[in-house]
C-alpha cells in the first residue's frame, strides 16, 4: 500500500498545513460574542487603507489595542486585513486602477498556538456527542460558554487533537462567523485529518494524470512513464456559468465533478495525479468580455484545487503542484493542440501531466 504525499512550492505548502472542520455551535451568552465579531470586524474594514498606505500590522497593534484588547484576536485580524490588501494590490483592472474592497462577513478568529494549548482564545473538550467550547472574552474575565455539533465522524479526530493540544504538541486556528446561525470553524492538522480520513489505496502502474480545472469544465489526460497519452476525458458542468446560477450549486457541481474523475482514475491505476500550482499566479487575469470577467471572477479555482488535493491525498494518490507557465498560453500549448488534435483544455492537462512526470523523474 502507498502512502500519499504531496510535492509542491513552499507557497503552496503552507495553504495544506490544515483542514477546516465546520459546525453549528450556541453559546450560552451570544451577545458577548457578537461584541467580539463586531469589534474584529471593524478592526479588520479600519486596517486596510492604513496597510495599502504602507503601515505595518506592528505599528496598527498599538493603534487598534483600544478597539480588540486582546493581541492574538487583533493580530489575526490585522493579519486578515493584510490578506485582503494583498489581494487588491493584485487585482488591477485594465486602466490600472485598484479593485475597492467591500467587508461583508461577520466573524472573528484566532491563530492556533502550540505553545497556548492550541489556542490561546478558542478551548474545546469533546464529549460523547457534540464539543463544549469556550471563547475567551476581551473585556471580561469569565470565558464564554456553548456547545457545537461537528458531526461525530470527527469526534475522534478531535479528541486526539484535544490531547496533542494539552500536551503543546500541535495548535488549531478557529474562526467563529455569523451568516445565518453562528457557526464554528476548526482548522485542524492536514496529517491528522488524514490519518483519520483517508483510505490508502493499492500500488497501480505508475500512470500520471494532469488536471486542467476550468469554470465549465474538467479536463483530464493520463500519461505512462514514457509520456504516452493513455486516455483522455473531460467532465462538464456548462450550467453553472449562466448568469443567476445558485452559487452553492455550482460548488456542489464542480466538486461532484473532481470527486467523480479520481475514482475514475483511481480504477484505472493512477498513482499521480497533477494539478498547476495556483500559488504561485498572483494575478487574475480579466478579458474584455463581460460574461469573461464574471466566470474568472465567480469561479473559485483555488477553492477548488485545494479541494482536489485533499480529496487526491484521502484516496491514497500522491499529488503534485507544478508551475503554470506554459501550459496555456505558449509555444508548446499550440504544438501540442496542432500535433494531437486536443482542443486547449485538454492541451493544458496534457502539459500539465508531462510537467508532473518530469516533477517525478527529477526526484528518482
Amino acid at each position: 500500500m502507498m502512502r500519499s504525499k504531496l510535492i509542491a512550492s513552499k507557497e503552496a505548502l503552507e495553504n495544506f498545513q490544515f483542514v477546516t472542520i465546520n459546525g453549528r455551535v450556541i453559546f450560552n451568552e451570544k451577545e458577548r460574542v457578537v461584541r467580539i465579531a463586531r469589534a474584529y470586524s471593524q478592526v479588520v474594514k479600519s486596517a486596510i487603507k492604513p496597510l495599502f498606505d504602507g503601515k505595518s500590522v506592528d505599528e496598527l497593534t498599538k493603534e487598534f489595542y483600544n478597539i480588540l484588547p486582546n493581541y492574538v484576536y487583533l493580530v489575526t485580524a490585522l493579519k486578515q486585513a493584510r490578506t485582503i490588501t494583498d489581494g487588491l494590490l493584485d487585482r488591477e483592472d485594465e486602466k490600472g486602477e485598484i479593485i475597492h474592497a467591500r467587508i461583508r462577513k461577520f466573524w472573528f478568529a484566532s491563530r492556533g498556538n502550540r505553545a497556548d494549548k492550541g489556542n490561546r482564545n478558542v478551548k474545546f473538550h469533546v464529549l460523547e456527542d457534540h464539543v463544549l467550547i469556550k471563547v475567551k472574552d476581551p473585556w471580561g474575565k469569565e470565558w464564554v460558554r456553548g456547545k457545537a455539533y461537528l458531526g461525530k465522524e470527527y469526534l475522534p479526530l478531535l479528541h486526539e487533537l484535544e490531547e496533542l493540544a494539552e500536551r503543546k504538541e500541535e495548535g488549531y486556528g478557529a474562526v467563529i462567523s455569523f451568516k445565518e446561525k453562528p457557526m464554528i470553524h476548526l482548522q485542524v492538522p492536514l496529517w491528522l485529518y488524514l490519518k483519520h480520513f483517508s483510505s490508502p489505496k493499492p500500488n497501480g502502474y505508475g500512470l500520471v494524470a494532469g488536471f486542467d480545472l476550468n469554470s465549465d469544465r474538467l479536463n483530464v489526460v493520463v500519461v505512462n512513464k514514457d509520456g504516452k497519452v493513455i486516455t483522455t476525458k473531460t467532465w462538464w458542468y456548462s450550467d453553472v456559468t449562466r448568469p443567476g446560477f445558485p452559487k452553492e450549486k455550482a460548488r456542489a457541481l464542480r466538486l461532484n465533478a473532481l470527486s467523480e474523475s479520481l475514482n475514475f482514475l483511481s480504477r484505472i491505476g493512477v498513482d499521480y495525479v497533477v494539478f498547476e500550482d495556483l500559488f504561485l499566479v498572483r494575478k487574475k487575469k480579466f478579458t474584455r468580455s463581460k460574461s469573461g470577467n464574471r466566470k474568472v471572477s465567480r469561479f473559485a479555482k483555488k477553492q477548488m484545487l485545494i479541494h482536489g488535493v485533499i480529496k487526491s491525498l484521502r484516496l491514497g494518490f500522491n499529488v503534485m503542484l507544478v508551475n503554470p507557465k506554459g501550459t496555456t498560453t505558449s509555444e508548446d500549448h499550440e504544438r501540442v493542440m496542432r500535433e494531437k488534435g486536443f482542443d486547449r483544455h485538454t492541451a493544458s492537462a496534457y502539459l500539465i501531466a508531462l510537467k508532473g512526470l518530469g516533477m517525478l523523474n527529477d526526484i528518482k
